[in-house]
């Protein structure tokens, strides 16, 4: 018997188990897939390794920080700030067809940026400032509530409200066309009030020091170990059996497998909605260089572009990708410490939204040659807004739709899951709880904060 089981081996389920583990708890981890860290996940190709899904590590802010998520997280998973060993970006950019707005790790360039570009808008962004530094981010009303209409009543620059949805759409919204007020706030938070850093060796090191921190209290991680059954009792989880047919027996589980797959699990759910599980997923581009990205003169570390005045945020129903918007990252472009030189390889990527339903509706024979057709395209969308580095590409690799459900079982590959966050992690059983993207917190350090916040709100109050 265990205390609690937990669903998923990615940042928040790890989290989860690192934290009860303190507290003496019996604690497995069971993992469907051959390796652990779900989207953030990391593989080795022709000699090469690659990070599945890292572009920047969000809610970064600098070593002795007291306040917000990362130092919360390290205090309560008893981590050191060198444990992760984060390196701040250079600087990035929101591009638009003829504006630009560059930002940091610090708010004053932004406002510096949008003070030079919208003059009209200078004192409307700091009032916005003001009201978002003092929001709560577990306002479950503010959930329900449109950020694009609030921003309309508080900016008056049509343009200007648009470059800062994007950004903050795309690194953390589940939602279609608008984004929730409450979701808003928590990824400008996380990227223009705190900001992007990367460790220099990729995800590696922060899964495998969660992993054996988790070992070293006496976790139990099993890998290749699905869940195919959340087993049910007089309302409450007995267990859970595995896809090989074993039962385990737990007093509580806690799962990051997603609202929607998880109530598929649950013996006494007869039948759940697939729509409600979101339907936003991507496809990404990896370019290895024959030199860094700075010597081709690209010296961001991350680039949101969007090709009209209007951001576009959906699923494209005609065809395989839309290119309209995307991001374009560089691991390379971070100011990693002097003794660690520079990355090997010259790396860029760039990201695109995707039809999950079209990319797995094709025959092998097929994918491979739209991957190759799409890699092409994607670069050529790209380069309107970055140096035009095809020249200098010696090795690819490309992840799509079908990739991101493979590594993370998510329906749909939806990458943030369902619109409709539960925050406080409660689901109809009493001791099944919702921990990583459907509570609502997104990216890695908003994954481990939120494993860390289930379990001390439902596993430790009885303890």
């Amino acid at each position: 018997m265990y205390d609690t089981i937990i669903i998923g081996a990615g940042m928040s389920g790890l989290a989860a188990g690192i934290r009860l583990a303190y507290y003496d708890q019996r604690v497995c981890i069971l993992e469907r897939h051959w390796t652990i860290g779900g989207l953030n996940s990391f593989y080795r190709l022709r000699g090469r390794d690659y990070d599945v899904g890292l572009h920047a590590v969000t809610n970064f802010t600098p070593k002795g920080t007291k306040r917000g998520p990362l130092a919360r997280l390290l205090r309560q998973l008893r981590f050191r700030w060198d444990d992760f060993a984060l390196a701040p970006q250079i600087g990035s950019e929101i591009a638009f067809p003829g504006v630009r707005l560059k930002f940091g790790n610090e708010i004053e360039l932004l406002t510096s940026e949008i003070a030079a570009t919208f003059p009209r808008e200078k004192d409307n962004f700091r009032r916005l400032l003001r009201e978002l530094i003092d929001y709560d981010d577990l306002r479950q009303q503010d959930f329900r509530v449109s950020a694009r209409e609030v921003l309309r009543e508080r900016l008056g620059d049509p343009l200007l409200i648009e470059m800062l949805l994007c950004p903050l759409m795309w690194y953390g919204n589940p939602r279609e066309r608008d984004m929730a007020l409450g979701q808003f706030c928590i990824m400008f938070r996380s990227i223009f009030l705190e900001g992007f850093a990367r460790p220099f060796r990729g995800v590696r090191p922060i899964l495998k020091n969660l992993v054996r921190r988790f070992r070293s209290l006496g976790g139990e991680l099993r890998l290749r170990s699905g869940v195919a059954r959340i087993l049910v009792q007089n309302q409450r989880a007995t267990g859970v059996q595995l896809d090989n047919g074993d039962t385990l027996e737990a007093r509580r589980v806690v799962s990051s497998a997603g609202l929607v797959e998880t109530l598929r699990m649950c013996e006494d759910v007869p039948e759940v909605d697939p729509d409600d599980a979101g339907r936003l997923s991507f496809i990404e581009t990896v370019s290895i260089l024959d030199r860094q990205p700075r010597d081709l003169g690209h010296e961001q570390t991350i680039v949101f572009f969007n090709d009209s005045p209007e951001f576009h945020w959906e699923q494209p129903e005609q065809q395989l990708c839309d290119l309209r918007t995307g991001v374009v990252c560089s691991p390379n472009n971070y100011a990693y410490d002097a003794s660690e030189g520079d990355l090997p390889d010259g790396i860029i990527r760039i990201t695109a939204l995707a039809n999950y339903d079209r990319w797995t509706a094709l025959n092998d024979e097929q994918y491979a040659l739209e991957k190759f057709r799409w890699y092409d395209r994607t670069l050529e969308s790209a380069v309107r807004f970055v140096p035009d580095y095809r020249a200098h590409v010696i090795d690819t690799d490309m992840f799509t739709p079908r990739t991101i459900h493979r590594f993370t079982w998510h329906d749909s590959g939806a990458v943030y899951g369902a619109p409709e966050k539960r925050l406080d992690g409660a689901t109809h059983l009493k001791n099944v709880f919702l921990c990583g993207t459907d509570q609502g917190f997104v990216g890695i350090v908003g994954s481990i904060v939120s494993g860390i916040s289930i379990a001390n709100q439902h596993c430790l109050k009885d303890e």
